[in-house]
């Protein structure tokens, strides 16, 4: 039995993501200024972030 075509092509590296890793959310946050590292301590709860084009 054959594979779908499909199967064999991976489209996934180029996509856009809609949700952004934590590191990625935490450089965001540096580039606004709104980062402390005394502030975001826990592992929950960082502020949300605005959507990056890219």
């Amino acid at each position: 039995m054959s594979q779908h075509p499909s199967y064999g092509k991976s489209n996934k590296g180029g996509a856009k993501r809609n949700v952004l890793k934590r590191f990625e959310r935490i450089d965001v946050l540096k580039k606004l200024g709104r980062w402390s590292k005394e502030k975001n301590k826990r592992v929950t709860g960082l502020p949300k972030t605005p959507s990056i084009s890219q």
